[in-house]
Protein backbone atom coordinates (compact mmCIF):
# COMPACT_ATOMS: atom_id res chain seq x y z
CA UNK A 1 0.00 0.00 0.00
CA UNK A 2 1.19 3.53 -0.72
CA UNK A 3 -0.32 6.92 -0.11
CA UNK A 4 -0.39 9.27 -3.08
CA UNK A 5 0.42 12.88 -2.28
CA UNK A 6 -0.11 15.80 -4.71
CA UNK A 7 2.96 17.76 -5.76
CA UNK A 8 3.48 21.40 -6.71
CA UNK A 9 6.00 22.96 -9.02
CA UNK A 10 9.23 23.76 -7.21
CA UNK A 11 9.62 27.34 -5.98
CA UNK A 12 12.39 29.29 -7.66
CA UNK A 13 13.96 32.73 -7.48
CA UNK A 14 14.88 35.11 -4.66
CA UNK A 15 11.31 36.28 -4.07
CA UNK A 16 10.04 32.75 -3.50
CA UNK A 17 13.06 31.94 -1.35
CA UNK A 18 12.58 34.78 1.13
CA UNK A 19 8.79 34.38 1.15
CA UNK A 20 8.62 30.60 0.97
CA UNK A 21 6.30 28.37 2.98
CA UNK A 22 8.32 25.24 2.16
CA UNK A 23 9.66 24.01 5.50
CA UNK A 24 12.84 22.79 3.82
CA UNK A 25 13.68 26.24 2.48
CA UNK A 26 12.75 27.91 5.78
CA UNK A 27 15.13 25.53 7.58
CA UNK A 28 17.81 26.32 5.02
CA UNK A 29 17.41 30.05 5.64
CA UNK A 30 17.71 29.52 9.39
CA UNK A 31 20.82 27.34 9.09
CA UNK A 32 22.66 29.61 6.63
CA UNK A 33 21.88 32.74 8.68
CA UNK A 34 22.87 31.01 11.92
CA UNK A 35 26.14 29.88 10.35
CA UNK A 36 26.95 33.48 9.41
CA UNK A 37 26.37 34.48 13.04
CA UNK A 38 28.53 31.51 14.08
CA UNK A 39 31.39 32.84 11.97
CA UNK A 40 31.01 36.24 13.67
CA UNK A 41 31.00 34.66 17.12
CA UNK A 42 33.93 32.43 16.16
CA UNK A 43 35.95 35.43 15.00
CA UNK A 44 35.30 37.07 18.37
CA UNK A 45 36.57 33.90 20.08
CA UNK A 46 39.78 33.92 18.03
CA UNK A 47 40.46 37.52 18.99
CA UNK A 48 39.87 36.69 22.67
CA UNK A 49 42.10 33.63 22.54
CA UNK A 50 44.82 35.68 20.85
CA UNK A 51 44.58 38.21 23.67
CA UNK A 52 44.86 35.46 26.29
CA UNK A 53 47.79 33.67 24.63
CA UNK A 54 50.13 35.49 27.01
CA UNK A 55 49.78 37.90 29.96
CA UNK A 56 49.24 41.58 29.31
CA UNK A 57 46.95 43.47 26.96
CA UNK A 58 48.30 43.09 23.41
CA UNK A 59 45.33 43.07 21.01
CA UNK A 60 42.24 44.82 22.43
CA UNK A 61 41.27 46.88 25.45
CA UNK A 62 39.41 45.35 28.39
CA UNK A 63 36.22 47.12 27.33
CA UNK A 64 36.40 45.68 23.80
CA UNK A 65 37.26 42.26 25.21
CA UNK A 66 34.08 42.34 27.31
CA UNK A 67 32.07 43.23 24.20
CA UNK A 68 33.64 40.35 22.28
CA UNK A 69 33.03 38.00 25.20
CA UNK A 70 29.34 38.94 25.36
CA UNK A 71 28.72 38.75 21.63
CA UNK A 72 30.63 35.46 21.32
CA UNK A 73 28.48 33.78 23.96
CA UNK A 74 25.29 35.36 22.66
CA UNK A 75 26.00 34.37 19.07
CA UNK A 76 26.73 30.76 19.97
CA UNK A 77 23.74 30.29 22.30
CA UNK A 78 20.98 32.54 20.97
CA UNK A 79 21.95 32.77 17.30
CA UNK A 80 23.63 29.48 16.39
CA UNK A 81 23.19 26.33 18.48
CA UNK A 82 19.58 26.93 19.52
CA UNK A 83 18.30 28.02 16.07
CA UNK A 84 20.20 25.22 14.30
CA UNK A 85 18.89 22.63 16.78
CA UNK A 86 15.35 23.71 15.95
CA UNK A 87 16.04 24.22 12.22
CA UNK A 88 16.97 20.57 11.75
CA UNK A 89 13.59 19.79 13.29
CA UNK A 90 11.84 22.20 10.93
CA UNK A 91 13.49 20.37 8.02
CA UNK A 92 13.39 16.73 9.11
CA UNK A 93 10.32 16.25 11.31
CA UNK A 94 7.73 16.64 8.50
CA UNK A 95 9.76 14.23 6.36
CA UNK A 96 10.19 11.70 9.15
CA UNK A 97 6.48 11.62 10.07
CA UNK A 98 5.35 11.52 6.43
CA UNK A 99 3.82 15.02 6.32
CA UNK A 100 3.62 17.14 3.18
CA UNK A 101 4.29 20.39 5.05
CA UNK A 102 5.03 21.74 8.48
CA UNK A 103 2.16 23.11 10.56
CA UNK A 104 2.07 26.91 10.63
CA UNK A 105 4.58 27.40 7.83
CA UNK A 106 3.95 31.15 7.60
CA UNK A 107 4.51 31.51 11.33
CA UNK A 108 7.80 29.62 10.95
CA UNK A 109 8.83 31.97 8.15
CA UNK A 110 7.89 35.04 10.20
CA UNK A 111 9.94 33.64 13.09
CA UNK A 112 12.94 33.37 10.77
CA UNK A 113 12.77 37.11 10.06
CA UNK A 114 12.45 37.81 13.79
CA UNK A 115 15.55 35.71 14.42
CA UNK A 116 17.57 37.35 11.63
CA UNK A 117 16.60 40.83 12.83
CA UNK A 118 17.45 39.92 16.42
CA UNK A 119 20.92 38.76 15.42
CA UNK A 120 21.57 41.90 13.41
CA UNK A 121 20.49 44.01 16.38
CA UNK A 122 22.95 42.22 18.69
CA UNK A 123 25.90 42.69 16.33
CA UNK A 124 24.90 46.27 15.46
CA UNK A 125 25.78 47.28 19.00
CA UNK A 126 29.42 47.50 17.83
CA UNK A 127 28.38 50.52 15.74
CA UNK A 128 26.96 52.52 18.68
CA UNK A 129 28.79 55.16 20.73
CA UNK A 130 29.25 52.96 23.80
CA UNK A 131 29.86 49.77 21.85
CA UNK A 132 28.09 46.42 22.00
CA UNK A 133 26.69 44.80 25.13
CA UNK A 134 29.39 43.76 27.56
CA UNK A 135 27.53 42.22 30.51
CA UNK A 136 28.03 38.62 29.35
CA UNK A 137 25.42 36.42 27.66
CA UNK A 138 23.69 36.05 31.06
CA UNK A 139 23.31 39.85 31.53
CA UNK A 140 23.20 39.61 35.33
CA UNK A 141 21.73 42.59 37.16
CA UNK A 142 22.78 45.04 38.46
CA UNK A 143 25.80 44.88 36.09
CA UNK A 144 23.47 45.14 33.08
CA UNK A 145 21.64 48.20 34.41
CA UNK A 146 21.98 51.53 32.64
CA UNK A 147 24.10 53.19 35.34
CA UNK A 148 26.82 50.56 34.79
CA UNK A 149 26.36 49.98 31.04
CA UNK A 150 24.88 53.12 29.46
CA UNK A 151 24.14 53.40 25.79
CA UNK A 152 21.99 51.79 23.14
CA UNK A 153 24.25 48.78 22.54
CA UNK A 154 22.90 46.98 25.59
CA UNK A 155 19.31 47.89 24.66
CA UNK A 156 19.82 46.52 21.15
CA UNK A 157 21.18 43.33 22.66
CA UNK A 158 18.10 42.95 24.89
CA UNK A 159 15.75 43.34 21.93
CA UNK A 160 17.89 40.92 19.93
CA UNK A 161 17.57 38.30 22.66
CA UNK A 162 13.79 38.81 22.89
CA UNK A 163 13.35 38.40 19.13
CA UNK A 164 15.60 35.36 18.76
CA UNK A 165 14.12 33.56 21.77
CA UNK A 166 10.54 34.35 20.70
CA UNK A 167 11.38 32.97 17.24
CA UNK A 168 12.51 29.73 18.86
CA UNK A 169 9.16 29.42 20.66
CA UNK A 170 7.30 29.79 17.34
CA UNK A 171 9.42 27.15 15.62
CA UNK A 172 8.90 24.81 18.56
CA UNK A 173 5.13 25.26 18.36
CA UNK A 174 5.17 24.52 14.62
CA UNK A 175 7.24 21.35 15.12
CA UNK A 176 5.06 20.13 17.99
CA UNK A 177 1.86 20.72 16.00
CA UNK A 178 3.35 18.76 13.08
CA UNK A 179 4.22 15.84 15.35
CA UNK A 180 0.78 15.79 16.96
CA UNK A 181 -1.44 16.47 13.93
CA UNK A 182 0.34 15.56 10.70
CA UNK A 183 1.73 12.07 11.14
CA UNK A 184 1.09 9.76 8.19
CA UNK A 185 -1.37 6.85 8.46
CA UNK A 186 0.27 4.12 10.50
CA UNK A 187 2.78 6.52 12.13
CA UNK A 188 1.83 6.10 15.79
CA UNK A 189 3.81 7.91 18.46
CA UNK A 190 5.87 4.79 19.15
CA UNK A 191 6.64 4.46 15.45
CA UNK A 192 8.29 7.87 15.25
CA UNK A 193 12.05 7.77 14.57
CA UNK A 194 14.52 8.56 17.38
CA UNK A 195 15.31 11.99 15.96
CA UNK A 196 11.65 13.00 15.92
CA UNK A 197 11.30 11.87 19.53
CA UNK A 198 14.35 13.96 20.44
CA UNK A 199 12.66 16.96 18.81
CA UNK A 200 9.41 16.28 20.68
CA UNK A 201 11.27 16.45 23.99
CA UNK A 202 13.18 19.53 22.80
CA UNK A 203 10.18 21.59 21.78
CA UNK A 204 8.37 20.85 25.04
CA UNK A 205 11.28 22.41 26.92
CA UNK A 206 11.28 25.41 24.58
CA UNK A 207 7.58 26.06 24.97
CA UNK A 208 7.64 25.80 28.77
CA UNK A 209 10.91 27.60 29.58
CA UNK A 210 11.80 30.08 26.83
CA UNK A 211 8.90 32.52 27.42
CA UNK A 212 10.34 33.13 30.90
CA UNK A 213 13.47 34.67 29.37
CA UNK A 214 11.36 36.89 27.10
CA UNK A 215 9.64 38.26 30.21
CA UNK A 216 12.94 38.60 32.09
CA UNK A 217 14.50 40.59 29.24
CA UNK A 218 11.44 42.81 28.84
CA UNK A 219 11.64 43.62 32.55
CA UNK A 220 15.39 44.27 32.21
CA UNK A 221 14.70 46.76 29.41
CA UNK A 222 12.09 48.45 31.60
CA UNK A 223 14.59 48.53 34.48
CA UNK A 224 17.17 50.22 32.24
CA UNK A 225 14.68 52.86 31.16
CA UNK A 226 13.31 54.31 34.37
CA UNK A 227 11.17 51.52 35.84
CA UNK A 228 12.33 50.09 39.17
CA UNK A 229 12.00 46.34 38.54
CA UNK A 230 15.12 44.52 39.70
CA UNK A 231 16.91 47.49 41.22
CA UNK A 232 20.45 47.33 42.54
CA UNK A 233 19.71 45.28 45.66
CA UNK A 234 20.55 41.65 46.35
CA UNK A 235 16.93 40.53 46.07
CA UNK A 236 16.56 41.86 42.56
CA UNK A 237 19.81 40.27 41.44
CA UNK A 238 18.72 36.86 42.76
CA UNK A 239 15.25 37.24 41.21
CA UNK A 240 16.82 37.91 37.80
CA UNK A 241 19.04 34.84 38.14
CA UNK A 242 16.03 32.66 38.93
CA UNK A 243 14.24 33.88 35.81
CA UNK A 244 17.32 33.60 33.63
CA UNK A 245 18.35 30.10 34.71
CA UNK A 246 14.82 28.74 34.41
CA UNK A 247 15.54 29.31 30.71
CA UNK A 248 19.30 28.89 30.93
CA UNK A 249 19.44 25.26 32.01
CA UNK A 250 16.76 23.78 29.73
CA UNK A 251 18.39 25.59 26.81
CA UNK A 252 21.48 23.40 27.32
CA UNK A 253 19.34 20.35 26.58
CA UNK A 254 17.60 22.15 23.72
CA UNK A 255 21.09 22.45 22.23
CA UNK A 256 21.79 18.79 23.01
CA UNK A 257 18.72 16.58 22.49
CA UNK A 258 18.37 17.03 18.70
CA UNK A 259 21.99 15.97 18.27
CA UNK A 260 21.44 12.93 20.50
CA UNK A 261 18.65 11.99 18.11
CA UNK A 262 20.93 12.58 15.12
CA UNK A 263 23.69 10.44 16.61
CA UNK A 264 21.21 7.66 17.46
CA UNK A 265 20.08 7.50 13.83
CA UNK A 266 23.64 7.67 12.51
CA UNK A 267 24.73 4.92 14.90
CA UNK A 268 21.86 2.63 13.89
CA UNK A 269 22.46 3.19 10.18
CA UNK A 270 26.21 2.59 10.25
CA UNK A 271 25.92 -0.30 12.70
CA UNK A 272 23.53 -1.90 10.20
CA UNK A 273 20.84 -2.68 12.75
CA UNK A 274 17.80 -1.05 14.38
CA UNK A 275 18.42 1.10 17.44
CA UNK A 276 18.95 -0.91 20.61
CA UNK A 277 16.54 0.00 23.41
CA UNK A 278 14.30 2.30 21.37
CA UNK A 279 11.60 2.56 24.04
CA UNK A 280 14.20 3.15 26.72
CA UNK A 281 15.58 6.04 24.68
CA UNK A 282 12.08 7.54 24.37
CA UNK A 283 11.53 7.27 28.13
CA UNK A 284 14.95 8.78 28.85
CA UNK A 285 14.31 11.78 26.59
CA UNK A 286 10.97 12.52 28.24
CA UNK A 287 12.37 12.01 31.74
CA UNK A 288 15.38 14.19 30.93
CA UNK A 289 13.16 17.01 29.65
CA UNK A 290 10.99 16.84 32.78
CA UNK A 291 14.00 16.89 35.12
CA UNK A 292 15.56 19.78 33.17
CA UNK A 293 12.83 22.03 34.52
CA UNK A 294 13.79 21.24 38.13
CA UNK A 295 17.54 21.91 38.24
CA UNK A 296 17.91 25.57 37.24
CA UNK A 297 19.20 26.84 40.59
CA UNK A 298 22.26 24.60 40.66
CA UNK A 299 23.82 27.56 38.82
CA UNK A 300 23.11 29.58 41.97
CA UNK A 301 24.65 27.49 44.76
CA UNK A 302 27.13 30.24 45.58
CA UNK A 303 24.39 32.87 46.07
CA UNK A 304 23.29 31.30 49.37
CA UNK A 305 19.65 31.90 48.38
CA UNK A 306 18.63 28.48 47.04
CA UNK A 307 17.87 25.04 48.47
CA UNK A 308 21.22 23.45 47.69
CA UNK A 309 20.26 19.92 48.75
CA UNK A 310 17.17 19.83 46.53
CA UNK A 311 18.88 21.21 43.44
CA UNK A 312 21.92 18.99 43.98
CA UNK A 313 19.61 15.96 44.19
CA UNK A 314 17.71 16.82 41.00
CA UNK A 315 20.95 17.63 39.18
CA UNK A 316 22.49 14.31 40.15
CA UNK A 317 19.29 12.49 39.16
CA UNK A 318 19.97 13.51 35.55
CA UNK A 319 22.54 10.70 35.51
CA UNK A 320 19.68 8.19 35.13
CA UNK A 321 18.15 9.38 31.82
CA UNK A 322 21.60 10.29 30.49
CA UNK A 323 22.75 6.75 31.18
CA UNK A 324 19.72 5.31 29.36
CA UNK A 325 20.55 7.42 26.29
CA UNK A 326 24.16 6.28 26.27
CA UNK A 327 23.07 2.69 26.88
CA UNK A 328 20.81 2.76 23.81
CA UNK A 329 23.45 4.20 21.47
CA UNK A 330 26.42 2.19 22.77
CA UNK A 331 24.30 -0.98 22.78
CA UNK A 332 23.50 -0.34 19.13
CA UNK A 333 27.20 -0.08 18.30
CA UNK A 334 28.21 -3.15 20.30
CA UNK A 335 25.81 -5.38 18.43
CA UNK A 336 26.45 -4.02 14.97
CA UNK A 337 28.77 -4.28 11.98
CA UNK A 338 30.16 -0.75 12.15
CA UNK A 339 30.99 1.12 8.95
CA UNK A 340 33.40 3.99 9.74
CA UNK A 341 32.22 6.66 7.33
CA UNK A 342 32.53 10.35 8.24
CA UNK A 343 29.10 10.65 9.93
CA UNK A 344 29.96 7.69 12.13
CA UNK A 345 33.32 9.20 13.11
CA UNK A 346 31.61 12.40 14.27
CA UNK A 347 29.01 10.33 16.14
CA UNK A 348 31.75 8.45 18.01
CA UNK A 349 33.51 11.77 18.70
CA UNK A 350 30.25 13.07 20.16
CA UNK A 351 29.87 10.08 22.46
CA UNK A 352 33.42 10.16 23.81
CA UNK A 353 33.83 13.91 24.20
CA UNK A 354 30.40 14.71 25.58
CA UNK A 355 31.11 12.15 28.29
CA UNK A 356 33.79 14.51 29.64
CA UNK A 357 31.27 17.36 29.78
CA UNK A 358 28.68 15.15 31.43
CA UNK A 359 31.06 13.94 34.14
CA UNK A 360 32.25 17.47 34.93
CA UNK A 361 28.57 18.42 35.19
CA UNK A 362 28.18 15.90 38.01
CA UNK A 363 31.16 17.60 39.67
CA UNK A 364 29.53 21.05 39.51
CA UNK A 365 26.24 19.59 40.71
CA UNK A 366 27.79 19.10 44.16
CA UNK A 367 27.63 22.37 46.15
CA UNK A 368 30.94 21.95 48.05
CA UNK A 369 32.82 21.19 44.83
CA UNK A 370 30.95 23.89 42.93
CA UNK A 371 32.04 26.50 45.47
CA UNK A 372 35.64 25.82 44.51
CA UNK A 373 35.22 26.05 40.72
CA UNK A 374 32.37 28.57 40.56
CA UNK A 375 33.04 31.32 37.98
CA UNK A 376 36.36 29.70 37.05
CA UNK A 377 37.67 28.28 33.80
CA UNK A 378 36.51 24.84 34.96
CA UNK A 379 32.94 25.97 34.22
CA UNK A 380 34.06 27.24 30.79
CA UNK A 381 35.55 23.80 30.08
CA UNK A 382 32.36 22.04 31.20
CA UNK A 383 30.11 24.21 29.03
CA UNK A 384 32.27 23.83 25.94
CA UNK A 385 32.63 20.07 26.31
CA UNK A 386 28.83 19.88 26.37
CA UNK A 387 28.09 22.28 23.54
CA UNK A 388 31.16 22.10 21.31
CA UNK A 389 32.90 18.77 21.95
CA UNK A 390 29.43 17.26 22.28
CA UNK A 391 26.62 18.95 20.39
CA UNK A 392 28.82 20.46 17.66
CA UNK A 393 30.24 17.03 16.80
CA UNK A 394 26.70 15.62 16.83
CA UNK A 395 25.67 18.39 14.46
CA UNK A 396 28.41 17.48 12.00
CA UNK A 397 27.45 13.81 12.25
CA UNK A 398 24.01 14.94 11.08
CA UNK A 399 25.37 17.32 8.45
CA UNK A 400 27.43 14.62 6.74
CA UNK A 401 24.58 12.11 7.14
CA UNK A 402 21.72 14.21 5.76
CA UNK A 403 23.67 16.41 3.30
CA UNK A 404 22.98 13.91 0.46
CA UNK A 405 19.26 14.04 1.22
CA UNK A 406 19.16 17.85 1.36
CA UNK A 407 21.28 18.53 -1.74
CA UNK A 408 21.37 15.34 -3.80
CA UNK A 409 25.19 15.30 -3.62
CA UNK A 410 27.75 13.67 -1.35
CA UNK A 411 30.31 15.50 0.73
CA UNK A 412 33.90 14.32 0.25
CA UNK A 413 35.01 11.53 2.59
CA UNK A 414 38.67 12.54 2.55
CA UNK A 415 38.02 16.16 3.49
CA UNK A 416 35.41 15.02 6.01
CA UNK A 417 37.88 12.79 7.82
CA UNK A 418 40.53 15.53 7.73
CA UNK A 419 38.03 17.94 9.28
CA UNK A 420 37.17 15.38 11.96
CA UNK A 421 40.83 14.87 12.88
CA UNK A 422 41.50 18.61 13.06
CA UNK A 423 38.38 19.19 15.17
CA UNK A 424 39.30 16.44 17.64
CA UNK A 425 42.80 17.85 18.10
CA UNK A 426 41.64 21.48 18.23
CA UNK A 427 38.74 20.83 20.57
CA UNK A 428 40.72 18.94 23.19
CA UNK A 429 43.72 21.23 22.92
CA UNK A 430 41.46 24.25 23.47
CA UNK A 431 39.10 23.09 26.19
CA UNK A 432 40.75 20.29 28.19
CA UNK A 433 43.48 22.53 29.73
CA UNK A 434 40.70 24.81 31.01
CA UNK A 435 39.88 22.20 33.66
CA UNK A 436 43.36 22.61 35.16
CA UNK A 437 43.26 26.42 34.92
CA UNK A 438 39.93 26.46 36.72
CA UNK A 439 41.09 24.14 39.46
CA UNK A 440 44.15 26.38 39.85
CA UNK A 441 41.94 29.45 40.30
CA UNK A 442 41.88 31.24 36.94
CA UNK A 443 38.58 33.16 36.80
CA UNK A 444 36.52 33.25 33.63
CA UNK A 445 35.49 36.49 31.89
CA UNK A 446 38.91 38.11 32.35
CA UNK A 447 40.96 39.79 29.62
CA UNK A 448 44.30 39.44 31.42
CA UNK A 449 46.01 37.39 34.12
CA UNK A 450 49.16 37.76 36.25
CA UNK A 451 52.41 36.80 34.55
CA UNK A 452 53.54 34.88 37.64
CA UNK A 453 50.38 32.77 38.02
CA UNK A 454 51.76 29.87 35.95
CA UNK A 455 48.86 29.96 33.46
CA UNK A 456 50.73 31.12 30.36
CA UNK A 457 51.61 27.75 28.82
CA UNK A 458 48.09 26.32 29.05
CA UNK A 459 46.59 29.52 27.66
CA UNK A 460 49.00 29.40 24.72
CA UNK A 461 48.01 25.78 24.02
CA UNK A 462 44.34 26.79 24.11
CA UNK A 463 44.98 29.55 21.58
CA UNK A 464 46.73 27.11 19.25
CA UNK A 465 43.78 24.75 19.64
CA UNK A 466 41.29 27.52 18.81
CA UNK A 467 43.06 28.27 15.54
CA UNK A 468 43.16 24.53 14.77
CA UNK A 469 39.37 24.49 15.12
CA UNK A 470 39.21 27.47 12.74
CA UNK A 471 41.23 25.52 10.16
CA UNK A 472 38.81 22.59 10.49
CA UNK A 473 35.89 24.92 9.69
CA UNK A 474 37.76 26.13 6.60
CA UNK A 475 38.17 22.49 5.53
CA UNK A 476 34.41 22.02 5.92
CA UNK A 477 33.71 25.10 3.80
CA UNK A 478 36.05 23.74 1.13
CA UNK A 479 34.17 20.44 1.23
CA UNK A 480 30.86 22.24 0.81
CA UNK A 481 32.22 24.24 -2.11
CA UNK A 482 33.49 21.10 -3.83
CA UNK A 483 30.15 19.37 -3.30
CA UNK A 484 28.32 22.40 -4.66
CA UNK A 485 30.56 23.52 -7.53
CA UNK A 486 33.46 21.13 -8.00
CA UNK A 487 33.71 17.45 -9.00
CA UNK A 488 30.96 15.76 -7.06
CA UNK A 489 29.22 12.47 -6.52
CA UNK A 490 25.48 12.03 -6.93
CA UNK A 491 23.84 10.69 -3.80
CA UNK A 492 20.74 8.85 -4.94
CA UNK A 493 17.68 8.56 -2.75
CA UNK A 494 19.30 6.44 -0.01
CA UNK A 495 23.11 6.28 -0.21
CA UNK A 496 23.53 4.97 3.36
CA UNK A 497 20.81 2.27 3.39
CA UNK A 498 19.21 4.25 6.20
CA UNK A 499 16.07 3.54 8.19
CA UNK A 500 13.61 6.43 8.53
CA UNK A 501 10.99 7.77 6.16
CA UNK A 502 12.88 10.72 4.64
CA UNK A 503 15.12 8.24 2.79
CA UNK A 504 12.11 6.90 0.87
CA UNK A 505 11.66 10.10 -1.13
CA UNK A 506 13.96 11.71 -3.71
CA UNK A 507 17.15 13.65 -2.92
CA UNK A 508 16.44 16.53 -2.56
CA UNK A 509 12.78 15.99 -1.66
CA UNK A 510 10.03 17.56 -3.82
CA UNK A 511 7.97 20.52 -2.67
CA UNK A 512 5.44 18.38 -0.79
CA UNK A 513 7.99 15.77 0.23
CA UNK A 514 6.47 12.52 -1.05
CA UNK A 515 4.79 11.14 -4.17
CA UNK A 516 3.88 8.02 -2.19
CA UNK A 517 4.53 6.45 1.22
CA UNK A 518 5.34 2.87 2.19
CA UNK A 519 3.38 0.93 4.76
CA UNK A 520 4.52 2.07 8.22
CA UNK A 521 4.70 -0.79 10.71
CA UNK A 522 7.66 0.31 12.85
CA UNK A 523 9.90 3.27 13.67
CA UNK A 524 12.24 2.21 10.83
CA UNK A 525 9.98 1.70 7.78
CA UNK A 526 12.74 2.10 5.18
CA UNK A 527 14.86 -0.49 7.02
CA UNK A 528 11.85 -2.81 6.82
CA UNK A 529 11.85 -2.35 3.04
CA UNK A 530 15.57 -3.17 2.87
CA UNK A 531 14.99 -6.34 4.89
CA UNK A 532 12.03 -7.38 2.73
CA UNK A 533 14.12 -6.99 -0.44
CA UNK A 534 16.96 -9.09 1.01
CA UNK A 535 14.57 -11.84 2.01
CA UNK A 536 12.78 -11.93 -1.36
Amino acid sequence: MSLAVPTRRSQRGLATLVGTTDHKRIAGLIVVTAFVFFLGGGLAALVMRTELAEPGMQVVSKGVYNQLFTIHGSAMIYLFMTPVALAVGVYLVPLQVGAAEISGARFALGAYWMFALGGLMMFSGFLTDHGAARAGWTAYTPLSEDKFLPGSGMNLWIFGVILSVAAAVVWAACILATIVRRRAPGMTMLRMPPFTWSMAATVLMVIFSFPVLVVAMALLFADRNGWEVYGSGEGGAVAFQHLFWFYGHPVVYVMFFPFVGMVAEVAATFARRPLFGYRGLVVSLLLFSALSMTVWSHHMFATGHVANRYFSLTSTALIVPAGLEYFAIVGTLLGGAILLRTPMLFAIGFLLQFLIGGLSGIFTGSPPLDYHVHDSYFVVAHLHYVLFAGSFFGLFAGVFFWWPKVTGWMLGEGLGKLQFALMVVGTNLTFFPMHFLGMDGMPRRVADYPAGAGWSTLNLLETIGAFTIAVSILVFLLNVWRSWRGPRERAGNDPWEAQSLEWFTSSPPPRLNFDSLPAIRSYHPVWDLHMARRES
